[in-house]
């Protein structure tokens, strides 16, 4: 018989940050919402709510957000960076029940298509308090945003300052913009990178002189007025020495407009991409911490270039939404697969998988997950989570110790999915995009349901 793999048994097992836990059963408070927990039965309770029961209703997989996780996020932004606008990064994960919660909590909010916008608008979303972010806006998309309101453009292209202005004048009115800029800064995890990272189809380059060539233009134009420039540098960043470099070079050009333009603009954006815990190797900071952090940076550069600090604003997403939410599946098959030196590994099969979480296949993304359904004393083995779709890199959860009799019927989440999980998920092999459910004080309603064949189907005209 084939011995379960422990880690660090032979090379590729598991990575090194993950440690066999003293009980499968446990949760890591760091990766779930706020109000998670399991009862003496090994059963997940979010928002008051029990797993078990919320997807007897809804079925699997299904996704389930914690509003007062969500909304506590939202407010330890807005009260952390105080001072700040904090625009929440809609495309993280977007619905008329969200933009509400958003709105609600004081927050702004950051759309990036005509589609997001829709959403924002259904939801009651002051206009003046929406930012449109894109690299490709059509004429029809910038017409209606400038038509509702929209309180700033984030200008991503020449031809786009032309678009913007001809449709500003068209309808008689100022349109406050920013100016995207690439300042040469990558920013992923717990590295960056500060040299050419400008090979990107978003912003303009400082060192090229693109960005600055953009605020000459906008200047002339008088259907548009330049609020200031807009930068950012990553996603899943835990420390802020990419925002000190990427900060220096963004107000030496703020200085430089300022001086050479005469046009004092009163607004910088430092964009997000504040990290969040998936597995335990990850060590986010509070908001607080780094509002603290990035303000001096700021305060720092803004002395040194005798400069006024401008009205700061940032676009967090991820940080907000993704550990408010978790993925329920259930569990189709487990098998045993042969590996090299007589060990083995344990595949667990899920009703969900890259349609409904495509991070893992696309970025190489590393979740964690938990049997929620009941109690199990089985000694943990290593598992591999995968989905039911016909790819080999439809992988769900890379690495994870889950209990030994894990077994078709088990009800497993997996939390940290709340951003680009539902916003990204597809029809691949045509399956139905789950719901999202709420819940809050121990009670669940749909907020988006899931889809149905006729949703399928209606598009397919035969």
């Amino acid at each position: 018989m084939a011995r379960q793999v422990p880690p660090g048994d032979f090379a590729g097992s598991s990575p090194v940050w993950l440690r066999q836990p003293d009980d499968a059963n446990a949760l890591i408070p760091v990766l779930w919402s706020k109000t998670a927990r399991k009862d003496d039965d090994g059963v997940l309770h979010v928002g008051g709510v029990a797993v078990p029961d919320l997807v007897a209703d809804v079925n699997t997989p299904a996704y389930v957000l914690d509003e007062e996780d969500f909304r506590s996020r939202a407010r330890a932004f807005r009260e952390g960076f105080a001072g700040y606008d904090v625009y929440y990064a809609g495309k993280a994960f977007l619905s008329v029940a969200v933009a509400k919660w958003v709105a609600e909590e004081g927050l702004c909010l950051d759309v990036c298509s005509d589609g997001e916008l829709s959403v924002a608008l259904r939801a009651g979303v002051d206009p003046a308090r929406i930012g449109y972010h894109g690299n490709n806006k059509a004429p029809m998309e910038l017409r209606r945003a400038i038509a509702a309101g929209v309180g700033r453009i984030i200008v991503d292209s020449f031809q786009e300052i032309d678009r913007i202005a001809d449709v500003a004048a068209q309808l008689g009115v100022v349109q406050p913009v920013m100016i995207r800029v690439t300042a040469g800064v990558e920013a992923h995890t717990h590295e960056f990178i500060a040299t050419a990272h400008e090979d990107q189809k978003f912003g303009f380059s400082i060192s090229a002189g693109d960005a600055f060539e953009a605020a000459a233009r906008i200047v002339r134009q008088p259907s548009l007025d330049l609020r200031g420039l807009h930068s950012h540098i990553g996603s899943q960043i835990f420390d802020t020495s990419g925002w000190e470099v990427a900060a220096r070079r963004v107000l030496a050009l703020h200085a430089r407009i300022a001086a050479e333009l005469e046009h004092a603009m009163p607004e910088l954006d430092l964009g997000g991409g504040f990290g969040i815990a998936y597995t335990t190797q990850d060590d986010p900071a509070a908001p607080g911490d780094l509002a603290d952090r990035i303000t001096k940076i700021v305060d720092d550069e803004c002395t040194i270039l005798d400069l006024p600090r401008p009205h700061l604003s940032i676009e967090p997403g991820r940080a907000i939404v993704g550990p408010a939410m978790c993925t329920v599946y259930t569990v189709g098959t487990v098998k045993q697969v042969s590996l090299d030196g007589g060990a083995s590994r344990t595949y667990v099969s899920v009703d969900g998988g890259m349609s409904d979480n495509i991070r893992p296949a696309l970025y190489d993304a590393d979740y964690s997950c938990s049997l929620v359904s009941r109690r199990s004393d089985a000694a943990p083995v290593l598992a591999r989570v995968v989905g039911k779709h016909c790819e080999s890199g439809d992988i769900v959860v890379k690495h994870e110790f889950l209990p030994g009799d894990i077994a078709p019927g088990d009800l497993i989440a997996v939390p940290g999915t709340g951003a680009y999980g539902r916003s990204m998920a597809s029809n691949y092999n045509h399956a139905l995009r789950p719901p999202v459910v709420a819940v809050r004080d121990g009670q669940a309603r749909v907020i988006v349901r899931r889809e149905t064949e006729d949703d399928l189907l209606a598009t397919d005209l035969g």
